[in-house]
Order: structure tokens, then sequence, then C-alpha cells
């Protein structure tokens, strides 16, 4: 998970700048992503559960204050991804461990692609005319860099898991 030649200088310079723009509210931008992602594959909201409820609706979900606090946790990991562009390789075993815990949960691996879909969406919508066909080539490097982490928690269940 080597940075330096994942992404270039000026990939690193795009994600942080667009990154400042975005950080602020991270909550109303994930809330953004999360709209998007139910629009895309609303067959992912059963497996959103807090304390054995199963909500009826995304808007049901979207306004938990238990779903508010995962979407803050959402935004921590891509700030800590974009915090530690220079080395990336640092969070392999946290992005690992956190791809353990959402396949305990039920994701699907292949629902990455769409949560990655879904991020572009918000990047776009946050950000206006200044989300440049340069930024999205850096932000999916930086999120396909991400997703290969966090697949490795899939790869290192034991037989059986």
């Amino acid at each position: 998970m080597e940075s330096g030649m994942l992404l270039s200088g000026r990939q690193r310079a795009l994600i942080r700048e667009s990154w400042q723009r975005v950080s602020g509210s991270p909550v109303q931008h994930g809330l953004v992503l999360f709209t998007r992602l139910f629009d895309l594959d609303p067959d992912l909201l059963p497996l959103f559960q807090y304390n054995c409820k199963q909500f009826a609706s995304p808007q049901e979900c979207l306004s938990a204050p238990e779903f508010l606090d995962h979407i803050r946790k959402v935004m921590l990991v891509i700030d800590a991804a974009v915090s530690h562009l220079e080395n990336l390789s640092c969070l392999e075993e946290y992005l690992c461990n956190l791809g353990k815990k959402h396949q305990a949960v039920g994701v699907k691996v292949e629902s990455f692609s769409t949560v990655g879909e879904s991020l572009l969406y918000m990047l776009e919508r946050c950000l206006g005319t200044a989300f440049s066909p340069d930024v999205r080539e850096a932000w999916s490097k930086l999120y396909g860099a991400v997703v290969k982490a966090m697949r490795r928690g899939w790869e290192t269940l034991p037989e059986g898991d």
C-alpha cells in the first residue's frame, strides 16, 4: 500500500485541497454519500441495524443518531487516509481489521464499488466545478488503495468463520 508509487505529488495535493473543502461538514457530506449509496443499492439498508432495530426506510436510517455516528466514523477513516497520503501503509492493519468488521456484519466485497461511486458523487456534489477529472482520478486511486487493504480482511479470515 505504498502511496508514493500510487499517487503523484499533484494527486496528493488535489486530494488534500478537495478534502479540506469537504471535511469541515463531515455529517452533512456523509449524508450525501449515504443517501446516494441507498439510492444505488437499497438492499444495503438491512445491514444497518442498531439495538436489533430494522429501519423501514433509508430516511429513517439516515436520521437515526446511531447511523449519524456511523457517518462520522466513515468520514474519520477518509480523513485518516487523506492525512496519511505520504504513508498509507501505516493504515494497513487498521483497514484490514475494518474489512473484517464489515465482513462480519454481512457486507459483500462487491458493495465497495457502490460505496466508491457514492464517494465520488458526494465529492462532485460538494465541490461543484472544482471536481475536475484529475480530482476524480486521484480520489479513485486513493479509494482503490483503501479498498485493497480492507479486502485483506476477507482474505485473512480462517475457513468456516
